[in-house]
């Protein structure tokens, strides 16, 4: 794959949307290219008109978490400025991830504590509504098998205290083994449609969850599959995630305790 072409990653809201370590997923994406002599070039899509026409030109796009008050501009500025060139582009086989409070936008409108509805890019057929309740603790969950991932289990970290609810005949992206998820009650987490993926797993998500890494490479590139890499590295790291995500000594009892609440909060 040397000499083609560089896909280029639409980062959208660097600044903005960059909660619990959302960033190292543009260093996973970059890495797992690299490591196929895929060339991938990161575009930083910011606030303002001119982000338009950067997205146009991008072959996939990844957004993060952010604080409420970020959130709401983001929001302004992704459904006036840039909504339609997002669907246009996820309409021709895009992929699009998006992580917490970036999968909040992805669906039909936010609802805040005040009953302001703040509307979404209506990627995906879901809503958000604001609580009271913070779920916060190590995730871990099994993966919808229609994604195809030969290890289904996915983990990470979430901190919310909206909960997503998903409209009907949407697919979750899987169902919770340990944490809480969408709502704390459903057992669903994040959801996806075609080539565009919602979670709620932080920590950050690709490192350790690098066959998610490799789906998006997949569908930016329009392959049905990618060359083989070493994965020990990986593997690792999804070991040590997994055996924290199973303790019950996690992070949950410092929630339980009012103690321990990371000082950024996210939606």
């Amino acid at each position: 794959m040397t000499g083609e072409e560089p896909l280029r990653l639409g980062h959208l809201y660097p600044k903005e949307m960059n909660l619990y370590g959302d960033r190292g997923n543009i260093l996973a994406m970059v890495l797992r290219a690299q490591r196929r002599g895929i060339g991938l070039e990161v575009v930083p899509i910011s606030m303002g008109a001119d982000g338009a026409d950067r997205a146009a030109s991008c072959s996939g796009f990844f957004i993060g978490g952010g604080q409420d008050l970020d959130q709401d501009a983001v929001a302004e500025d992704l459904i006036q400025l840039k909504g339609e060139v997002l669907r246009q582009k996820v309409s021709l086989g895009a992929p699009l991830l998006a992580v917490c409070a970036g999968f909040q936008l992805l669906g039909t409108h936010y609802l805040t504590a005040a009953g302001t509805r703040i509307p979404g890019l209506g990627l995906l057929p879901l809503h958000t509504e604001a609580s009271r309740q913070r779920l916060v603790g190590n995730l871990m969950i099994t993966a919808d098998p229609g994604l195809e991932l030969q290890d289904p289990i996915l983990i990470g970290f979430e901190n919310h205290s909206g909960k997503t609810y998903l409209h009907e005949g949407l697919t979750p992206l899987g169902y919770v083994m340990h944490g809480q998820g969408n709502t704390g009650q459903s057992r669903q987490e994040g959801a996806w449609r075609d080539t565009v993926l919602g979670t709620y797993l932080h920590g950050p998500l690709l490192p350790k969850n690098p066959e998610l890494c490799d789906w998006w490479l997949r569908l930016a590139l329009g392959l049905e599959c990618l060359p083989p890499i070493d994965d020990s590295l990986e593997r690792s790291a999804r070991l040590e995630a997994i055996a924290v995500a199973q303790r019950r000594d996690d992070f949950s009892r410092f929630r339980l305790l009012g103690r321990g609440l990371p000082t950024k909060r996210a939606r």
